[in-house]
């Protein structure tokens, strides 16, 4: 379930920024858009790091372990 979650996460930050660049084109800047989508992309990717870290931390998820 957390693998899911953190793969929506990607996607929607990934929408995201496709949907900044069409606002970008589409606008030509004159609209604040492509400032709206940066900020929502930037809040989706703060809130992937933190679950990631928070799953870390409780041992939900687990690093790869070195090849040595």
């Amino acid at each position: 379930m957390l693998k899911a979650v953190i793969v929506v996460l990607m996607l929607a930050v990934v929408v995201s920024l496709f949907s900044g660049l069409f606002f970008l084109i589409k606008d030509g800047g004159k609209t604040n858009r492509v400032v709206n989508s940066l900020a929502v992309r930037v809040t989706l990717s703060i809130l992937l790091l933190a679950l990631i870290l928070i799953a870390l931390w409780q041992g939900s998820l687990t690093l790869n372990p070195t090849p040595f």
